[in-house]
């Protein structure tokens, strides 16, 4: 495949701008780009012998775009789609070594009902020598502007059904995959994005589901993703290069690519999270972000060579671009060059039971906040990264600005905020020394289950109904939890009587079912489901016991604590309604976190055989409920 090793060298054609009346081409011999003008959306990809790898029968606007999903807050139904369509064009550089376009949608208050109220830049960057090329965007709101709720935003390209029909989202995660006219064909399941294949164009895939949730990934692992033609071999590649304008932190899930084929790059949406991480402008605040640049890749091999060695070739491609982040040709002065920027460091130790050495721990800087604030953080820059075995940091290419440092430990509950406020100057280089992290803990361990990593990936994932399979998941162990349907395997294993887990007896991995969810009765009818912890105390100490609860995820869910007194009237506990991440439905094994620590006075426990039960309360859905990350129960402590 061609490479981006020789850019600007001489052993390559230059680049070439060609303006037309409704459109621009950029060619660099290595491929030529269309884009409508002043529109600023990408028509045609034209490379390797292929005429156009984006869908030509679809219309103009509709195969290479940005998009945002907005709405005014005093009518929050009435949602809208802006494909951010450019009034005019701006060529920012035109030399043989480089093309660089700006697509402008300046604001105006004529527009307030029919544009999102952002001045809008989209950029295209087109190198010598390179098998590609770059977008980013530039999104801003001056002072006084109108209140808006902004959900997502996102670069779609939907390629030639006809050529591309082998998707890869990771080295386990790859498969050949139906077209949207094969899921027009099948049947509609639970909710419009899962549909049951049963007249797919390829037999081999009649009787799977298909659902895009199924591809979805953690910001921290979404660094390459696209698809692949097998004739000619060539493939198309989403390369994200740094995660700091992406919304969430590490861990916020997001689409990748999908059955269309579509493939997407997502800077910031609600999704494994719910509508607190849209962006609420309020009062004329005004904001300025840079998202991207990300790099779309095209790469080719012989007819002799596999198809499949384009995705290796894709993640080499992938480090390269990492490793020369921050780029240096972006010609904005909203983008920070690499000098522009400055680095955090530091050393992050634990005190909990003894002492300890953080390790593999997030640590990040993200707007200041509140301890956990960064996980529905939107507007702003996040940098993160994880520790060395003796918890030693580096955050590296920080924008100039203020941040709350932030932290959290695998294997631990809770997390670490830095109290002070870090203003990050250009060139910056701040050694924040030894960081101490107290994890919550009121007292010794009686008995814990789960492991305190934010997820349910330990519990017990069942088997999906084998009518309801994606077969790319039915080998897996690590990623099981992502098939279809699995809300109603609960009802199939526990049909009339609710989990009960015994301490010292039971075993999470296969005694936990991975998400509190409703029990389904029939007829559509979901009924609140109690799960029951037995354990013995062998005495109780005078004082106060605390439940750690830490929850993975939780949608539309409440869920309520008794000890020793199923029929309670009034609960020890309750969280009361809590979130909206969806998590249960879109086939993830977390959403957001959520940590509470609640104290038990030691009357309401007895020396021998003790039953914790918990109940959520809320039926009706079966997507209602919670996923556990970690309980454990504490006793007084000793002084």
């Amino acid at each position: 495949s061609e490479k981006n090793h020789s850019r600007g060298s001489v052993l390559y054609p230059p680049v070439q701008l060609h303006k037309y009346d409704d459109h621009v081409v950029v060619d660099n011999g290595i491929f030529s780009i269309t884009i409508a003008s002043p529109e600023g959306t990408v028509t045609s990809i034209s490379y390797n012998g292929i005429d156009n790898i984006l869908n030509d029968r679809n219309e103009k606007s509709d195969r290479g775009y940005w998009d945002v999903n907005w709405s005014d807050p005093s009518n929050l139904k009435d949602g809208r789609l802006d494909k951010l369509t450019g009034k005019y064009l701006d060529v920012i550089v035109n030399n043989e070594n480089q093309v660089e376009l700006s697509f402008k949608r300046p604001w105006t208050f004529a527009q307030e009902k029919n544009h999102v109220s952002l001045n809008i830049d989209k950029r295209f960057i087109v190198l010598r020598g390179s098998s590609g090329f770059y977008s980013y965007g530039i999104f801003e709101r001056l002072r006084g502007w109108p209140d808006v709720d902004i959900y997502q935003g996102r670069i779609v390209f939907k390629l030639e059904d006809k050529l591309f029909r082998y998707m890869a989202v990771s080295d386990q995660r790859q498969r050949v995959m139906p077209t949207f006219q094969d899921r027009d064909k099948g049947k509609p399941l639970a909710f419009p994005e899962a549909v049951l294949l049963t007249h797919p164009s390829n037999s081999l895939l009649r009787g799977e589901v298909d659902d895009k949730y199924q591809y979805s990934s953690e910001n921290k692992d979404n660094r390459v993703h696209g698809w692949i033609c097998s004739d000619p071999p060539v493939g198309f590649w989403m390369i994200t290069p740094s995660n700091e304008f992406r919304n969430g932190g590490p861990v916020k899930q997001d689409l990748t690519s999908h059955a269309g084929p579509v493939t997407l790059s997502m800077f910031f949406s609600t999704h494994y999270a719910g509508t607190d991480l849209g962006m609420k402008f309020r009062d004329g605040e005004p904001w300025k972000k840079v998202f991207g640049p990300v790099f779309i890749y095209l790469n080719s091999v012989t007819t002799e060579d596999s198809p499949l060695s384009l995705w290796d070739d894709a993640k080499v491609e992938m480090e390269m671009q990492t490793n020369s982040w921050p780029y240096h040709f972006p010609n904005s002065s909203d983008y920070p060059r690499a000098h522009q920027r400055g680095l955090v460091s530091g050393q992050l130790v634990i005190r909990d039971v003894v002492l300890a050495f953080a390790d593999s721990a997030f640590v990040g800087l993200a707007p200041p906040g509140t301890i956990g604030s960064w996980q529905e953080e939107s507007k702003g820059y996040q940098f993160w990264t994880r520790t060395d075995e003796k918890g030693y940091f580096e955050i590296e290419n920080v924008r100039p600005g203020y941040y709350h440092l932030y932290a959290w430990v695998p294997g631990y509950i809770g997390e670490y905020m830095y109290r002070s406020i870090i203003y990050v100057l250009q060139g910056s280089r701040i050694n924040m020394g030894l960081l101490i992290h107290k994890p919550p803990r009121n007292g010794p361990t009686v008995w814990e289950i789960g492991v305190p990593d934010r997820t349910a990936a330990e519990f017990y994932v069942p088997e999906p109904n084998p009518t309801l399979m994606n077969q790319l998941y039915a080998s897996q162990t690590t990623e099981s939890f992502r098939q279809y349907g699995l809300w109603d395997r609960y009802t199939d294993l526990y049909p009339d009587q609710d989990l009960v887990y015994t301490v010292g007896i039971s075993d999470y991995a296969s005694d936990w079912f991975f998400a509190h969810v409703n029990r389904n009765v029939g007829n559509m009818t979901y009924v609140p489901t109690t799960w029951t912890v037995l354990f013995d105390l062998e005495d109780v100490i005078t004082g106060n016991y605390t439940i750690q609860l830490a929850l993975a995820s939780a949608t539309a869910a409440e869920l309520q604590i008794r000890i020793n007194d199923v029929g309670g009237a009034s609960p020890l506990f309750t969280t009361k309604l809590i979130g909206r991440d969806n998590a249960i439905a879109r086939h993830g094994i977390h959403g957001l976190y959520w940590l509470y620590s609640i104290n038990v006075v030691h009357s309401h426990l007895r020396a021998g055989k003790n039953a914790l039960y918990l109940t959520q309360t809320r039926g009706s859905s079966p997507f209602s409920g919670v996923m556990y990350d970690y309980i454990r129960l504490e006793r007084p402590p000793r002084y």
